[in-house]
């Protein structure tokens, strides 16, 4: 046998062998996908470094319009209050009833600084195996930016001032899901 095809034979063997242990691995149930049981750091790691990559490549091309006009911002938090604080939590909340049961735990957003661009992808098409929901299946482009617009703003905002702002808030005629009427 000629070394290139001992070579070729064995990288050939090792993949075979690994495609059907990962099989057997996977068919065997070993691994514990409960919320409540956490990843090993190998597979954490390489988990948050698949979204985190995963999301700045599809949001790179995404242009980011004007997020500073006051109702786009109010219309954000609006929405933020009646999505996104169960699992995000609001200025001043420390934790909420289903973030403790949530693996991996969701950013609190009240005091993390997001990637406009990234923000409007992950809100538009969710993350798979996570809590995120794919909002842009029920609002549209637009709707999603005013969250954008909010989260720029969230960080540093007192309970009292994200009160304000969610009171001031537009009606949320995006909720309206009966469609019976």
């Amino acid at each position: 046998m000629k070394p290139i095809t001992l070579v070729l034979s064995t990288v050939l063997g090792v993949a075979v062998v690994a495609a059907c242990g990962t099989v057997a691995f996977i068919y065997s149930g070993a691994y514990d996908i409960g919320a409540d049981a956490p990843h090993s750091r190998p597979v954490y790691a390489a988990l948050e470094t698949l979204r985190q990559r995963s999301i700045r490549a599809r949001a790179s091309d995404i242009t980011v319009p004007d997020l500073s006009d006051p109702q786009l911002v109010l219309k954000g938090a609006g929405q933020y209050a009646a999505m996104c604080t169960a699992c995000h939590l609001t200025p001043g909340q420390k934790d909420s009833e289903i973030r403790p049961g949530l693996y991996p735990q969701p950013p609190n957003l009240t005091q993390a600084r997001i990637d406009p661009a990234q923000a409007f992808w992950t809100i538009k098409h969710g993350i798979k195996m996570s809590a995120m929901p794919a909002w842009g299946g029920s609002h549209d482009d637009m709707t999603i930016w005013s969250m954008v617009a909010f989260l720029q703003k969230l960080p540093g905002l007192s309970p009292e001032a994200y009160k304000a702002m969610v009171a001031a808030a537009p009606p949320d005629d995006d909720m309206d899901m009966d469609h019976a009427k």
